[in-house]
């Protein structure tokens, strides 16, 4: 299978978050890569949410878009990152987690790390069979 690039406009574009080369996601070798995403509104390239729960869960709605561009589906992710603004927020990001991934979640890592975007808390990275 050779690498196709992935992108769809119900997620955020690369010029949402800023003036970064990078794709939405990567379809290769019978897995999909998607890009960090974080709480960006397609429609407007604004964060939403001011809880750490509305933010995990519109940065997963555009993990979830981009891989259903792709052809996969939320169920079909066997790895995720996720990076925090702030380490306090983990509880929070689990409590949203658990409604996307209640059984046989993905394995994942974390880390606390400044994100460059003002308002933003969380992004998301994933791998999901394609």
């Amino acid at each position: 299978m050779a690498k196709q690039i992935i992108n769809t406009p119900k997620a955020p574009s690369a010029s949402a978050s800023g003036p970064y080369p990078y794709s939405q996601a990567v379809k290769a070798a019978g897995l999909v890569f998607v890009s960090g995403q974080g709480p960006i509104d397609p429609a407007t390239g604004t964060v939403v949410g001011e809880t750490i729960q509305d933010q995990t869960r519109q940065a997963l709605r555009n993990v979830d878009a981009i891989l259903r561009a792709s052809g996969t589906y939320m169920d079909k992710v066997v790895s995720a990152t996720f990076i925090l603004q702030y380490s306090e927020d983990f509880a929070g990001m689990n409590e949203e987690w658990v409604r996307w991934f209640p059984i046989d979640p993905p394995a994942r890592q974390g880390a606390r790390h400044p994100l460059a975007v003002e308002g933003l808390r969380i992004s998301i990275a994933v791998v999901a069979e394609a």
